[in-house]
């Protein structure tokens, strides 16, 4: 039995009382704003740790905390010696702060909150920006990761395992209020959500600007998330912002930056060839974690139905001709052939039936396995592979799982399928992305279809080829390209590019972008004209996302470089940008007060959300004691997450 966290004594209050959100949303782009209040009501000093989820993409940017009219404002230093300076502030009587991203996974963070005294109250402001995807149906997706699940450790992992502290939904201690205000150059159609929401409440005529809160008595049973819908939406956009007033210039932060958003849109005729051909592998997940329910619906549905469902859908929708195979895979992995086969009548019917079948039956969540198998398969001449995953998501190897998809990716193109509430964003993501695919999350059955088959449409579309990027601006001024070379381009979807504009431009000056391609042996391009006037109000929130960018792009080349000066490149940007890594954490140490904290330090882990089945254990030779302690497990004999009382 694998234990994943010891949960709070419930006999104790928690330290962590209310959860306020702020979210503030211009087109694509999101500025998250968090509030954490947390208050000791025991008779000793405390020290409180919460790890709770973050987007997998996301540019944490700021953390201070305020108790009583002092505010501290943490600084970005290198990881180790952030935790150094918490631990000799902590032993030394003082108050500290610390948050950091999680070593195994981007999409995990921990803060500890330390020497609270008795009666003593602080207020955490955590923020962040991000970019919302794209969906089947042209909405917006933003997304509040509440729920954080258990992640599995595969047998024989290596270093420190990621410690979650979990409770069901409904015995989280705190509360949690949200609103989002939203504004775009276009009407706002629409704002949906899988929560319930007050009436949309629109702030001016042109229904530009809109604002939407969660419902009264939200429960943390799932993410939130909001889907927004814009009137004439996916036009291609570019932001240039001005440079921060006491930067250096020539730096990231000194200088102006450019974010460039592109819709291309491909030739009538060149869609008209989608291919017929192609290898389909797909890979499903049947841990024990994929028995427990996608969601809080009166439906019931589990995740593993929910991926057998999105599964015969794909094989049932497959062009005849193609080949294609499948694969499960828990604590081992299965195949239903011994090798891709001919899709026709009888193979997949055979496949139609086993799939069926199949249930949340193989133990863990060992996902390397089967994948370094699939990709030791030689390639079928002119069947481009596409593979397509469908998984939970909770493993502690992420980066590892998204390394080796990178290092194939010359030989295939990787579909996404993150299945049920609290799937890891980092892994499903990253797989897409390192993959040359596409992401889907799937947290219910009504929007499960488009998803499924939009993905299948952009696997079936020709891989776009020898793309490249040129510019036009005015003498004086040149581009430096932060983002990694755009590797794919699908229909309708969005191609980011952030840039470091340097030199001096005229106030009226005005710059051009040019992606050239070819699809299906034709060739096309896509134009955008931009002013290079830096827009206003736009804070540093183009720098932030550029810098993430960079830094999330540096971080997967480590291992590809020998003399080891990737950790110090991502150090200094981390530092210089004031956006976090897996390098780096935020520190902030109260050296305002002078007044040593007296008396032993009691730690306490704050619970997080997480989704699931939950049994008791306990020693049937006796009744079950009064609930006093908790602690969530996973057995590797009966494939069920367990919640222990002792």
């Amino acid at each position: 039995m694998k234990c994943c966290g010891l949960l709070t004594d419930l006999r104790h209050p928690v330290p962590l009382k209310s959860v306020e959100v702020e979210v503030e949303v211009r087109d694509h782009v999101a500025t998250v704003i968090s509030n954490l209040t947390y208050e000791n009501k025991e008779d000793k000093p405390l020290e409180a740790v919460f790890v709770f989820p973050m987007p997998g993409d996301a540019a944490v940017c700021h953390f201070s905390a305020t108790i009583g009219q002092k505010q501290i404002v943490a600084e970005v230093k290198e990881k180790q010696k952030a935790r150094e300076e918490y631990d000799d502030a902590l032993s030394s009587g003082q108050q500290a702060f610390l948050l950091e991203e999680s070593d195994q996974s981007p999409d995990i963070f921990s803060m500890s909150v330390g020497s609270l005294r008795p009666e003593e109250s602080a207020s955490i402001r955590l923020e962040y920006v991000t970019e919302l995807a794209v969906q089947a149906d042209d909405g917006l997706r933003f997304c509040l990761p509440a729920v954080l699940n258990p992640r599995y450790e595969p047998r024989g992992s290596e270093g420190p395992s990621v410690q979650v502290t979990s409770v069901p939904s409904s015995l989280v201690p705190y509360s949690l209020s949200f609103s989002a205000r939203v504004s775009s150059p276009r009407p706002v159609s629409k704002v949906e959500s899988n929560c319930s929401l007050d009436p949309l409440q629109y702030l001016n005529a042109e229904k530009t600007q809109a604002t939407v809160k969660l419902a009264a008595g939200h429960k943390f049973d799932r993410d939130v998330e909001l889907l927004i819908y814009y009137k004439d939406a996916h036009q291609p956009t570019a932001l240039v912002e001005a440079g921060q007033t006491s930067g250096t210039p020539g730096s990231l932060m000194g200088d102006p930056a450019l974010m460039l958003s592109l819709y291309p849109e491909f030739p009538k005729d060149a869609m008209s060839s989608v291919a017929s051909c192609g290898e389909f592998v797909f890979l499903l997940d049947r841990s024990g974690s994929m028995d427990c329910e996608t969601n809080d619906s009166s439906q019931q549905e589990t995740r593993i139905s929910s991926a057998r469902d999105t599964l015969l859908l794909l094989v049932k929708s497959l062009p005849m001709g193609c080949y294609f195979n499948i694969y499960s895979f828990g604590s081992s992995y299965e195949h239903i052939f011994p090798k891709s086969v001919e899709y026709s009548e009888k193979t997949m019917e055979e496949a139609l039936k086993k799939v069926g079948e199949m249930d949340a039956d193989l133990g863990g969540t060992e996902i390397l396995q089967p994948l370094v198998h699939i990709y030791n398969q030689p390639c079928i001449p002119s069947q481009p592979r596409q593979l397509f995953v469908f998984t939970d998501g909770e493993v502690e190897n992420t980066k590892e799982v998204i390394s080796l998809v990178k290092k194939n990716s010359g030989s295939h193109r990787c579909f996404s399928f993150g299945i049920g509430e609290g799937a890891s964003t980092a892994l499903i993501n990253g797989l897409a992305k390192e993959g040359g695919g596409h992401a889907q999350f799937i947290t219910g059955a009504d929007r499960m279809q488009p998803k499924a088959m939009q993905s299948l449409r952009f696997a079936l579309q020709p891989a776009v080829v020898d793309i490249s990027v040129g510019w036009e601006v005015p003498q004086g001024v040149s581009v430096n390209v932060l983002s990694p070379p755009i590797t794919t381009i699908f229909q309708g979807q969005r191609s980011l590019i952030f840039a470091q504009l340097t030199g001096e431009s005229p106030e009226a000056a005005a710059g051009c972008v040019t992606v050239k391609y070819s699809l299906a042996g034709r060739p096309s391009q896509t134009q955008l004209h931009f002013s290079l006037k830096p827009a206003e109000d736009t804070g540093l929130t183009v720098h932030r996302l550029a810098a993430r960018t960079l830094i999330r792009s540096l971080e997967m080349g480590e291992e590809e470089e020998e003399d080891g000066g990737v950790k110090e490149k991502v150090v200094e940007i981390s530092v210089q940008s004031g956006v976090s890594s897996a390098f780096t954490a935020f520190i902030a140490v109260n050296k305002v007060d002078g007044e040593v904290i007296q008396g032993p330090l009691v730690r306490r882990n704050v619970p997080a959300p997480c989704y699931g089945s939950f049994y008791q254990c306990y020693d049937t030779a006796s009744p079950p004691p009064p609930l006093k302690m908790m602690a969530c497990c996973y057995d590797d004999g009966t494939n069920k997450l367990l919640l222990c009382y002792q």
